[in-house]
């Protein structure tokens, strides 16, 4: 061994989290230390809430197929049986096919991060060749090589890995009907259906590691601590409960084992429009047992199992009724196919290796299927404008009399009704039959999932609701004046305060190409700018919208919750009426927007919609369709996409194992030399201690950011936060700022602030003596000549359940009081707790102005602070047409009044938005000044889930 070992060893630290979960490593101990005070904070005994110590939600499981752990036999194993050891790893090489860590890291790196492409893996290898001549020296380079000669060695090598999914196989079927004279292409065609087992991929889903605390093998119903039912993930519904109870009463063989629905979903996207309209429509799977946080994360929740194909034709072909036909039932027939390796466990268990690590015996069943609006039209073969789960007419979708579809019902009318009737009366198809008409209880009527999407948020939001204020606008105005008032929107828009975590759009909504977070993004904004423009029934209807769709967004919905949201929907109905009254709409019968009828009783049956969002397939998209279709030749570019896929799932699935048990701990340079300094210690019988982090200074806080207000910079200041759920608490930063003074007086003079003093003061008194009331010339009674240091971020903690949080519904905002922030002032406004009412009653608004933190002399406790400038509420009631509280700055004399308030009593971040009025905004009103613009502003209750959660009474 070179002699150098040891010293080599010693340089390499890991500045790896050692905290359950956490797989971040750091490249030195001060980005370490930084990670663990923002992301791992230490909360203190006295930062409790009611939240934190309300009991814990109480699960009642089906008293039969509750999916009791069983041998390789089938056979139950004793209570509190630990599981097998399942050792998937070459004990005498746990990297193998790959020679050790260096080639795994180098092959992960650039086949999976970088997605490199072979010219720059053969680059790679050749400098991975020349360092090793440079360290070794010229007389040693004989027969000198890396692992793999060239980009193809490496590939081979990823095939040859043992873990991941089933390959894909291809299966030809074409048009098997009577041919005509001069048949059309289509009838001629063969079509290429690219497939897994999906047997296989939900084996090999359920048995990943990573999921054990996201799983549920049995169904159960949820209530929280005082007794209040709860819908969360698919398992919590009622619509599994059902069929566990039909499987159980069926067959008591059954009883013991794990009910496993499938969930699918399905999507044409386009990777490619200026090439021809290449399109692929991928078909998705997921074991039901999973969470939805598991679902809507990355990684195998979702996993690609099949490409169906899609006729071309022309034009003229498409319309006729032949050709509809034959691509109905070439698309149900396909997706038979994919489900027909789960028949036989439909009926009979199989045993299954589970996330913990158990044994189950399986039952299959087809579950939610997630798709929009036309896929489910061609999935549960109705007529378009109809809705795919009740018999209400289009003219009259919402009719709350229309029964609900069912496949028996539908069998009834086709054998009693000619095809014309069925068509016209009762929107059903009689020339296919859907694919789950075979399977045992399966309906694609009851199975159809809501679809937050396409259905509220790019549907009857954006499509609907701001496309028919933006036609009234025109309507009641004409074109030339509409279009001034629109771009007044836009502007308002435009110069909305900025908010961790709010996308900032800096030319309003007026861009081309939308997407669901920039729905999103708009729902939180666009109330206050329409406010004042359009009549106040359409502002009511935009709110109780919104309303409506923050309830259905949460992870987690209570039955008060479903309640209200039904409440909320009645109320809806009425005030859109506003859009015919006003003559934008002739009538407001549309299928997404009748969708939302269904989503309450599916919330019952599915639980939160968040886990059955299309938004889940959209973003799988990207690294199974997009991604491999950039990394191909584009020539005959789906069998090059599926060679990647099935690689990338290999090399993941090992990178998992790998990463579960350790061998990917800290830097590949860090793990590289201490298995080489292990190895030679261990044949002079020593010890190996690396990583010591003793004598590495820890600096102090970066400079400031510098640069333009993105909406990226914003996005980042809220992160989901992993880990159970915790007390709420605001914390300042790891660090203080520099070039401020220690000294009170003198730190005044510089933010020219003089209340400061007598502010501090005033706290340190009533601090020091609680009963007491500070005398009005405070700062001739006390003084203070401790050090004050200051900050210019503190980092709010708090339960926020959604589809941005952490898997323990945690959130972290950060809270920002910088005087040149990216260049410009930023002071952000908060939360501040009042008294124990609920909502807004029981808080208070202020800007913080100041944060800072400091050592009482006498008790020798620290206090972290922030000096505010309040907005007292305007009305002991919201606002009426927005529904919003309005708030205004407080001011007295000409000047604005300042307190000191201790840090803890800051609950989380507010958001406030201008009341703008009807006028038109000045030119000279930005983002940056908008606080200090106006007299009135709404208090944002949709910034995020947990303000609407928060300011909801």
């Amino acid at each position: 061994m070179p002699a150098h070992s040891d010293s080599l060893a010693s340089r390499l630290r890991s500045f790896k989290c050692m905290h359950s979960g956490c797989k971040k490593v750091c490249r030195n101990a001060r980005g370490l230390k930084q990670h663990e005070n923002a992301i791992h904070p230490n909360l203190s005994s006295d930062e409790s809430d009611n939240e934190a110590q309300a009991k814990k939600p109480v699960k009642e499981y089906h008293p039969f197929l509750n999916g009791v752990p069983v041998d390789a036999e089938g056979l139950p194993r004793p209570p509190q049986a630990r599981p097998p050891i399942w050792k998937e790893l070459d004990p005498s090489n746990p990297w193998t096919p790959f020679a050790d860590r260096l080639g795994f890291e180098f092959c992960h790196h650039h086949y999976a991060d970088a997605q490199s492409s072979a010219a720059n893996i053969n680059k790679g290898l050749d400098f991975w060749v020349a360092a090793k001549i440079q360290a070794l020296g010229s007389a040693e380079c004989d027969g000198l090589d890396a692992e793999w000669n060239s980009a193809k060695e490496m590939y081979e090598m990823i095939d040859k890995i043992q873990h991941g999914v089933s390959p894909f196989r291809t299966v030809k079927v074409r048009y098997a009907g009577p041919l005509p004279e001069n048949p059309p292409s289509w009838m001629t065609q063969e079509y290429e259906l690219c497939y897994r087992d999906s047997r296989q991929v939900l084996y090999t889903q359920l048995a990943t590691a990573d999921f054990a605390s996201d799983f549920d093998p049995a169904p159960y119903r949820q209530y929280q601590g005082n007794g209040e039912r709860i819908w969360s993930n698919l398992m919590s519904g009622e619509w599994a409960w059902r069929q566990a109870d039909i499987i159980a009463r069926t067959d008591r063989r059954t009883r013991g084992a794990m009910f496993v629905p499938c969930v699918c979903g399905l999507d044409k996207t386009t990777v490619s429009v200026h090439t021809g309209q290449q399109e692929y429509h991928p078909f998705y799977i997921s074991a039901g047992n999973l969470s939805n946080v598991a679902r809507r994360g990355h990684g195998n929740g979702v996993v690609p199992v099949a490409f169906l194909p899609i006729p071309k034709v022309p034009e003229g072909e498409r319309k006729k009724k032949e050709y509809k036909r034959f691509a109905r039932q070439l698309y149900h027939a396909c997706i038979q196919l994919i489900f027909e390796p789960l028949r036989p466990g439909m009926t009979e268990p199989e045993v299954v290796r589970c996330p913990d690590g158990h044994l189950r015996r399986a039952i299959w069943g087809i579950g939610p299927v997630i798709a929009d609006y036309p896929e489910q039209v061609w999935l549960s073969c109705i007529v378009q404008g109809w809705c795919p789960k009740c018999m209400a007419r289009p003219e009259n979708l919402d009719d709350p009399n229309a029964g609900r579809r069912t496949h028996e019902l539908t069998d009834a009318l086709v054998e009693a009704k000619a095809p014309g009737i069925l068509w016209d009366e009762y929107g059903i198809r009689d020339d296919v039959v859907p694919f789950t008409h075979s399977f045992p209880r399966a309906d694609i009527h009851e199975l159809m999932a809501p679809d937050l999407l396409h259905q509220v948020i790019k549907g009857t939001f954006k499509d609907h609701l701001v496309e028919w204020i933006m036609e009234y606008l025109k309507l009641e105005h004409g074109e030339a004046r509409s279009l001034e008032i629109i771009a007044d929107i836009d502007r308002r828009i435009s110069t909305v305060p900025i908010f961790p975590g709010l996308r900032r759009f800096a030319d309003g909504r007026n861009f081309a190409q939308w997407t669901g977070d920039d729905s999103k993004a708009l729902m939180k904004v666009y109330l206050a700018a329409i406010a004042g423009h359009v009549p106040d029934e359409m502002v009511q209807c935009l709110s109780v919208f919104l309303d409506i769709c923050y309830i259905f967004r949460r992870n987690a919905i209570t039955i008060t919750a479903i309640e209200k949201a039904q409440q909320l929907l009645t109320k809806f109905h009425e005030l859109r009426e506003v859009f015919i009254t006003t003559g934008t709409r002739s009538h407001t019968s549309l299928p997404r927007q009748h969708a939302l009828s269904h989503f309450i009783p599916s919330i019952i049956d599915f639980g939160s919609p968040n886990g059955l969002c299309s938004s889940i397939t959209e973003s799988r998209h990207i690294s199974a369709v997009k991604e491999p279709w950039r990394r191909s030749n584009r020539f005959n570019a789906l069998s090059q996409m599926l060679v990647t896929i099935v690689r990338l799932d290999k090399i993941n699935a090992l990178h998992r194992l790998l990463s579960l048990q350790g061998y990917l701990e800290g830097t590949v340079s860090y793990g590289m030399a201490r298995s080489f300094v292990a190895s030679d210690l261990d044949e002079r019988g020593g010890q190996l201690v690396v990583g010591d982090l003793e004598g590495v200074e820890l600096d102090g806080e970066d400079e400031e950011d510098e640069g333009e207000v993105t909406s990226e910079a914003m996005l980042n200041e809220v992160t989901p936060v992993s880990g159970p759920r915790l007390a709420s608490s605001v914390k300042l930063c790891a660090t203080p700022a520099r070039g401020y003074p220690r000294r009170l007086a003198e730190l005044a003079d510089q933010i020219r602030q003089p209340q400061l003093i007598d502010s501090f003061l005033e706290y340190l008194f009533e601090a020091r003596y609680p009963d007491r009331e500070p005398p009005p010339d405070i700062a001739k009674q006390m003084q203070y000549t401790g050090k004050v240091y200051v900050y210019h971020s503190a980092i709010a903690r708090y339960y926020a359940p959604s589809d941005a949080c952490g898997a323990g519904g945690m959130q972290r905002q950060t809270i920002r009081c910088n005087p040149k922030w990216r260049g410009k002032p930023r002071h952000d406004t908060v939360f501040v707790a009042e008294s124990d009412e609920p909502g807004m009653r029981g808080l208070l608004v202020a800007q913080v102005l100041l944060l800072f933190s400091f050592v009482d002399p006498d008790t020798r406790k620290e206090h972290s602070c922030a000096l505010v400038n309040w907005f007292n509420r305007s009305d002991d009631r919201p606002d009426p047409v927005t529904g919003m509280w309005v708030v205004e700055r407080e001011e007295s004399g000409g000047m604005r009044p300042l307190q000191v308030v201790n840090l803890s009593s800051i609950v989380r971040g507010a958001h406030l938005l201008p009341v703008y009025g009807s006028g038109m905004l000045p030119p000279w009103i930005s983002f940056t000044n908008s606080l200090e613009a106006f007299q009135q502003y709404f208090v944002n209750p949709y910034i995020d889930h947990h303000a609407h959660e928060l300011l909801s009474e």
